[in-house]
């Protein structure tokens, strides 16, 4: 059995040959799981001078489970809610695909009889794992260098960090429940990850799935799990008697690393062409994030695609650094900022318009193919996507190994 090339297409014409960029005729919740703690506004304080030390939440469990294995989109789908089946992260990364870099593949399940098109990834993929730096002039390299035989500024041991700072930072600046006051917001159902009796004192992460359908014309119907991850309080408008309502935020962290081991001194910066942090983010923080838009613009694009499918009111992203250069398992939140993601959207020159057009573009194309098993890919070596049409039990035995 064969793999058979259905299309390529050069990445950079991806959001070119969009003809339809209408937004959503309409957007509706479906379903709200999880609980959500509040916002600790003391972080808003962290800067350069007063950094806060970054905890690790060894205790709490996160679910970026896939869109097939997930069963409240399962129940969805047998239920007729829609014929598109997705989970925020996958709709987001295909929604700004063009930015990235890096090699990627999402695999495409289109259902026998319904039509029904579930986008997935590969349970031993490196989909969740964030990258960093990955639209830099000069991004880290595989080879290890002289002073660092561990190989912590390569890519992969980069990304695990990255991804270990954005769980801890999206749960530490939120307040303890157990403080006295019912800070915790429960949803309509628990956690559907979350099994109370094979826990062994872990607990579910601060997250609500919030599932959500968008109608975009054409019979086209997404179902989409997205994520939340804290309230907080709307300040409250002067002379009004309504008392401040609360807003949703994503939490989301940007992570400083240096290339050179040798102590932190104000000429050490994280490589050439990069400023520091700690000289700047207090003075000049806007140049601090041009420089990350410039170096990191798939993943904070992802982000904020991310926390507009969640129709989140903000967006939080902290900065994150090494407390020293060589160690990787300790860091300092220098700061943090609110944005709101429409506007951040538009300061980053991401269109939303062409991220519902890219997604219309490729759910008409497997609209047009038979059903079965589909490899949307990235080529590792050249700006091009491609989609292969795969023989059904491909990745399949990825999944047994596992278990």
């Amino acid at each position: 059995p064969e793999w058979k090339l259905v299309m390529d297409m050069d990445l950079s014409k991806v959001s070119k040959g969009i003809s339809n960029t209408a937004k959503p005729v309409s957007e509706e919740d479906l379903l709200w799981c999880g609980f959500l703690d509040r916002y600790h506004e003391g972080y808003d304080k962290c800067s350069t001078r007063a950094p806060t030390v970054l905890k690790r939440f060894e205790n709490k469990l996160f679910y970026p489970v896939s869109t097939m294995d997930d069963p409240v989109i399962e129940k969805f789908a047998i239920e007729g809610k829609g014929n598109v089946f997705a989970t925020d992260a996958i709709l987001a990364h295909l929604m700004t695909c063009p930015r990235s870099v890096y090699p990627w593949d999402i695999v495409i399940q289109k259902l026998p009889g319904s039509g029904a098109l579930f986008f997935d990834r590969r349970d031993s993929s490196q989909f969740d794992y964030l990258t960093v730096n990955e639209t830099a002039n000069a991004p880290p390299t595989t080879m290890k260098a002289d002073d660092d035989p561990e190989g912590i500024n390569t890519p992969e041991r980069l990304s695990l960090e990255s991804t270990a700072i954005n769980h801890n930072f999206s749960q530490q600046i939120l307040k303890d429940p157990r403080g006295g006051k019912a800070t915790r917001k429960n949803f309509d159902l628990p956690n559907p990850f979350f099994d109370e009796e094979d826990n062994d004192g872990m607990e579910p992460a601060s997250v609500a799935f919030r599932y959500r359908k968008f109608d975009l014309g054409d019979d086209i119907e997404i179902v989409c799990r997205t994520e939340l991850h804290g309230v907080v309080k709307k300040k409250a408008v002067p002379g009004s008697v309504s008392a401040p309502e609360d807003q949703y935020t994503t939490a989301f962290a940007l992570n400083e690393y240096f290339n050179s081991m040798s102590p932190y001194s104000k000429t050490n910066v994280p490589a050439a062409g990069l400023i520091n942090w700690r000289e700047k983010l207090d003075t000049q923080r806007g140049a601090v994030l041009a420089t990350e838009l410039k170096n990191n613009a798939f993943k904070l694009a992802k982000w904020t695609a991310q926390s507009i499918l969640a129709d989140a009111d903000q967006m939080k992203i902290g900065f994150v650094s090494r407390t020293t250069p060589k160690n990787p398992y300790e860091h300092l939140i220098l700061a943090t900022q609110f944005y709101r993601p429409r506007d951040f959207a538009t300061q980053i020159t991401l269109n939303e318009g062409s991220m519902w057009g890219i997604m219309r573009m490729l759910i008409g194309i497997f609209k047009d193919q038979p059903e079965g098993k589909y490899v949307l890919m990235r080529d590792p070596n050249k700006a091009v996507l491609k989609i292969f049409a795969v023989p059904p039990g491909t990745f399949e035995d990825e999944d047994e190994e596992e278990e």
